[in-house]
């Protein structure tokens, strides 16, 4: 199994663009509560989820495909389903937008499910600085791509976070494939 797997062009920069103005449309929350807690130290961002989003539904019948194809590359997961809603984030520099270190598998009936993430580049990389990806899914931390529409995907287990943005905004797309808990 490899750690990660990135799939260049996932998503079109038309794509990439019709996702962030449905985001941007919609409503955005703030997406610092973690553990029923508003932790501002640990994220600092603006969460849009696309079940919220109307017309979006195009963008989830892409991504099933896409996992489809990681899984089967790749990662080789009990895949039975996607429990909940992708969500669309913006890290922005007026905020020093960031995700600390974290993983995407825990506590509670949807996240113990977690087996894949897929965090897709919505942004044109030259659109801002700092906010990187780093993935910690063994004793070095690596950096994904920052190519626009690209997608990476790991397991959901992997330590990963979002460095501060320190100029512009970076938006990303981010789901979770699901199946029985890890034994």
């Amino acid at each position: 199994m490899t750690p990660f797997l990135t799939l260049p062009e996932a998503l079109s920069p038309e794509d990439c663009d019709r996702v962030i103005a449905l985001a941007s449309a919609g409503p955005m929350r703030d997406a610092g509560l973690v553990r029923q807690t508003t932790e501002h130290r640990i994220r600092r961002a603006e969460i849009a989820w696309l079940d919220d989003l109307p017309e979006a539904g195009w963008v989830m019948d892409r991504m099933i495909g896409l996992v489809a194809r990681a899984n089967r590359e790749a990662m080789g997961f009990d895949l039975t389903d996607f429990g909940e809603s992708a969500q669309v984030a913006r890290y922005g520099a007026e905020r020093e937008g960031h995700f600390d270190w974290h993983s995407d598998i825990g506590e509670g009936q949807l996240a113990s499910r977690r087996k894949l993430t897929v965090v897709v580049q919505l942004s044109d990389p030259g659109d801002y600085e700092g906010g990187a990806l780093e993935l910690w899914p063994d004793s070095h931390v690596r950096t994904a791509p920052r190519a626009r529409g690209l997608a990476t995907v790991f397991p959901s287990f992997v330590l990963h976070r979002v460095t501060p943005v320190t100029a512009g905004t970076r938006w990303s797309l981010t789901l979770w494939a699901h199946g029985p808990a890890f034994r």
